[in-house]
C-alpha cells in the first residue's frame, strides 16, 4: 500500500511557503541554478552551533539542535537544488530566505561543501506560494468567527 505523499511546507513567523508550489512554479518557468555559499549559509542559520554542548548557544533563524534531523541529512542528495524566497517587507529591500533544503545545507557544511546549487524566487514568486498562518491558505481564516 502506497502512501499519499505529504505536503511540504517551510513555516517562518507568520508565514507559510508551500514548497510543493515553489516546486511546480520552478517546473512551469525553468532557470538556472545559482551558486549558494554552504559557510556562509550555515553560520546564518546557526547551523554550525548545533552540535555545541554550550546550552547558551541559540540561533535565531534556523532549527534547534533538537529539531534538525542529522540521520536524514546525512542521506539527503546534495544535487538537488535548494529554493531561495526573496522576501519584502513594508516596501524595504528584498532579502534571501531559504525555503527548502535546510538538511542539505547541513549535510554539505558538514562534509565541508563549499557550495551548493540554488533555486532563487523573486518577491512575487514568494508571494504566489505564501500564506499567512492567522489567515490560513489564500486569506481564508482558521479563526472561528465569533458569535454575535
Amino acid at each position: 500500500m502506497t502512501r499519499p505523499r505529504v505536503p511540504q511546507w517551510f513555516h517562518f513567523g507568520p508565514w507559510v511557503f508551500s514548497i510543493d508550489a515553489a516546486q511546480a512554479l520552478i517546473a512551469a518557468s525553468p532557470r538556472d541554478t545559482r551558486p549558494l555559499d554552504v559557510p556562509a549559509w550555515a553560520a546564518a542559520y546557526g547551523l554550525t552551533h548545533l552540535d555545541n554542548p554550550n546550552p547558551w548557544a541559540t540561533n535565531l533563524i534556523g532549527p534547534t539542535s533538537t529539531t534538525l534531523n542529522r540521520t536524514y541529512a546525512m542521506t539527503t542528495d546534495l544535487t538537488k537544488p535548494l529554493i531561495v524566497a526573496q522576501i519584502s517587507v513594508n516596501a524595504a529591500p528584498p532579502g534571501p530566505l531559504l525555503i527548502d533544503g535546510t538538511h542539505r545545507l547541513y549535510r554539505a557544511w558538514h562534509e565541508h561543501k563549499p557550495q551548493l546549487p540554488a533555486y532563487v524566487l523573486t518577491v512575487q514568486e514568494a508571494r504566489q506560494i505564501q500564506d499567512i498562518v492567522l489567515l490560513g491558505p489564500r486569506g481564508t481564516s482558521t479563526i472561528p468567527p465569533s458569535n454575535p
